[in-house]
């Protein structure tokens, strides 16, 4: 058993979508996957915001969140994140400011400044006409915490005339609003506003130290958060064997090299597909450079592995995206080797 204090742990969920599987039961099986981590007594569980990608479901997190908080009663649920330049910045804050009226105390929002998606569905989600640019993301930030808060915000129209605007008419209290991002610009920014940030670690995996350093040491202190607040994220698959863990992690693996690499995207592969096709030497390099970024292996060693990564960056807390593959004899409703991944970790890191 390690001497590290164990962190908390969260989760993160794309929703993926395995070959075979419909987006239904790629839903079904992400909700009893949050309403597990509910009884886990994890800490917060945020869906992704993707677009047209055959082996990812997660596409409007206000809507997986809505499900996931009627699902669950201690976990907070939020967004990990939504994606800002395709949304006007009043629509993100009412939204969530129902959200929060419908769960109090449980509701984060996650904002990020990529598109998460190609040029096309880009241009297809702003085709409605004007929306949050990313050359305007600070101020847009700056009005969705204003609107979604008790006093709204107050505009002052070309005539002169002041305007008040409020996402909902009463509000009691506001969502976390949390800066996400792969760089030092989202940094700053959450630095400068006083806002909560979190590198995404499981995607990029280069830079976080120094990026996380640069925004806890210019950071500025906000009356809802005194001092900087940020967790690291990670891919994880955690299997009751190193080997099974192993299998587990090849799918997704292979999905992500698939992407880098730029070749055609589709469903994720079954365990039995992934060992099935052996990589050419490219996607094998991208395979093999991915995997030792991630945390693969039976419990006791992913936990500890855990621990050492929290120490190392000084954070309580790491939220994982468990990337378990599925066997082809699993019901598709369901996704057992990311819940095991929980299971197992949870278990690990209390003992």
């Amino acid at each position: 058993m390690s001497t590290h204090t164990s962190p908390q742990l969260s989760v993160l969920d794309l929703v993926p979508v395995r070959t075979g599987q419909t987006s239904a039961q790629a839903l079904a099986a992400s909700l009893d996957l949050v309403a597990l981590a509910d009884r886990l007594g994890m800490t917060r569980y945020w869906f992704a915001e993707h677009h047209n990608m055959p082996g990812v479901a997660a596409s409007s997190p206000p809507v997986m969140i809505a499900a996931a908080a009627a699902r669950t009663a201690h976990v907070r649920v939020g967004s990990g994140g939504v994606m800002l330049p395709n949304h006007a910045p009043l629509v993100v804050a009412e939204q969530f400011a129902a959200l929060e009226a419908l769960a109090p105390g449980r509701i984060d929002l996650g904002l990020g400044r990529a598109p998460g998606s190609d040029p096309v569905v880009s241009a297809l989600l702003r085709s409605s006409g004007p929306t949050a640019e990313v050359e305007q993301f600070p101020q847009h930030v700056k009005d969705i915490l204003a609107m979604m808060g008790p006093e709204g915000a107050r505009l002052r129209l070309t005539s002169g005339t002041l305007y008040d605007v409020r996402a909902t008419p009463a509000a009691a209290g506001s969502p976390d609003v949390w800066l996400l991002g792969s760089s030092d610009y989202s940094a700053r920014l959450a630095a400068e506003l006083g806002l909560p940030y979190v590198f995404a670690n499981h995607f990029a995996g280069q830079g976080m130290e120094q990026i996380v350093r640069l925004y806890r040491e210019n950071y500025a202190p906000s009356p809802a958060h005194p001092a900087p607040r940020t967790f690291l994220t990670v891919n994880a698959v955690v299997a009751d064997t190193a080997d099974e863990a192993r299998e587990r992690a090849l799918p997704q693996l292979r999905a992500i090299a698939r992407m880098r690499t730029g070749r055609a995207m589709r469903p994720v592969e079954t365990v039995e597909e992934a060992l099935a096709d052996r990589p050419d030497h490219l996607m094998g390099r991208t395979i093999e450079g991915l995997s030792e970024r991630w945390l693969i292996g039976d419990a006791a060693t992913a936990a500890d592995e855990l621990r050492r990564l929290a120490d190392l960056h000084d954070v309580d807390e790491v939220m994982v995206v468990p990337v378990a593959g599925a066997r082809e004899d699993e019901p598709l409703d369901t996704t057992p080797g990311r819940a095991r991944t929980l299971e197992l970790l949870s278990e690990a890191l209390a003992a």
